[in-house]
């Protein structure tokens, strides 16, 4: 992704100020959205420790690491110890002055600092305040540890698997921290909409739990409506399957007879009309008799070779790869889905915005920001009210 930085003033967030004491995953990677888009984000980090993040992993030549580095460019980071007066007196101050205060602590972290919702409203009626917790902010699990992996356990996620013999594991990518971490996005964008209409701010509250449960919206549906199960990673005609060189997904869907243009990619009889297939039920009921039929097809030649087959047919397929193919694949690229620039002693290299806005190009404005980096100038802000950067 080029760096031609716009002008600043022209991003749609540019003049709001973002409070941001949010660490690891879900809060961070909704405040570098909002900071992609212009808005100013004072990161508020524990002096001394910073965010969490900063220590998941070994730093690279000295520098932080590429897990604090993919979820916070574009931001000023400030290392304070809120027990002490003046500090907090001059968060209170910016604050009273800011448009968003972000967090992601367990309900009653910020109530103890007077950093409350109640608390920051007495300060500053326009403020919008963002909550991200585990399992939600009040009740029967409120005060629980919240992490990716838990939301995936407790919300059924976990438990979903293509094949029900298969052993419960962890998902490998925090879908509920990010997921989640959009959501906050999408509550705070809503907020300053209607804040534009009524002049007062309010309270936004996300989960990792309710953004689990929001992802099986139809799944969901099927059981409280219908007392069915659904699982799309099941359906018989639809599966990853070895070549002689590789993987591959074909997804047999949105078609009149799905199996009768399997049966022509792969050069089999077609099956569409055999009693023990001709419809979805029957297909389910024979699926393991249909699956082994293409997995010795698949077997019998290469992924390309039946990655254009399948192709021919129109029916839906890809190649299985992993993340350094698909960071190097030509689609990646003309997506302009990489970002670099110069960092904090080292170049940072890492994933851009998926928003793509003709008018708003995501830019590194700022290099992901040492621990403390902008402490005096973000105090500053607290005493002679600057401008938004």
């Amino acid at each position: 992704m080029k760096n031609d930085k716009p002008d600043a003033a022209d991003l749609p967030l540019a003049g709001v100020r973002v409070i941001d004491f949010s660490q690891v995953m879900m809060g961070p990677v909704c405040t570098q959205m909002l900071a992609d888009y212009g808005a100013d984000i004072l990161k508020i980090e524990r002096k001394g420790a910073g965010d969490l993040s900063r220590s998941t992993f070994a730093p690279v030549h000295g520098a932080d690491n590429p897990i604090f580095c993919s979820l916070n460019r574009n931001k000023r980071s400030a290392a304070l110890d809120l027990r002490n007066a003046e500090q907090i007196a001059a968060v209170r101050a910016l604050i009273g002055d800011a448009d968003v205060v972000v967090n992601n602590f367990r309900a009653g972290v910020m109530e103890r600092m007077g950093l409350g919702y109640e608390d920051c409203r007495a300060l500053n009626p326009r403020i919008i305040y963002a909550v991200g917790t585990g399992f939600g902010d009040s009740g029967p699990y409120a005060h629980k540890g919240g992490q990716d992996v838990l939301a995936q356990a407790m919300s059924g996620v976990m438990a979903r698997r293509a094949d029900a013999s298969a052993p419960t594991t962890v998902y490998p990518t925090a879908l509920a921290d990010y997921s989640a971490g959009m959501h906050m996005v999408q509550g705070i964008l809503l907020a300053l909409l209607q804040r534009a209409k009524t002049g007062v701010g309010q309270k936004v509250s996300v989960s990792l739990y309710n953004s689990m449960l929001a992802m099986q919206m139809q799944e969901a549906a099927m059981i409280m409506m219908a007392d069915s199960e659904v699982n799309w990673a099941a359906m018989p005609l639809s599966g990853v399957f070895d070549t002689q060189d590789g993987a591959l997904v074909m997804v047999g869907a949105f078609k009149a007879n799905p199996l009768q243009d399997i049966c022509a990619a792969l050069e089999l009889d077609d099956l569409s009309g055999d009693p023990r297939f001709y419809n979805l039920n029957q297909q389910f009921k024979h699926k393991a008799e249909l699956q082994a039929m293409f997995r010795q097809r698949f077997a019998s030649n290469t992924q390309a070779y039946w990655l254009a087959r399948l192709e021919q047919q129109d029916l839906l397929c890809a190649p299985v790869r992993d993340l350094r193919e698909a960071l190097v694949d030509p689609q990646t690229l003309h997506n302009r889905m990489l970002m670099e620039g110069p960092g904090e002693g080292q170049q940072v290299r890492f994933i851009g915005s998926p928003i793509q806005m003709s008018a708003a190009p995501v830019t590194l404005r700022r290099a992901p920001p040492r621990l403390g980096q902008h402490t005096e100038e973000i105090l500053a802000l607290a005493s002679v009210g600057t401008p938004v950067a």
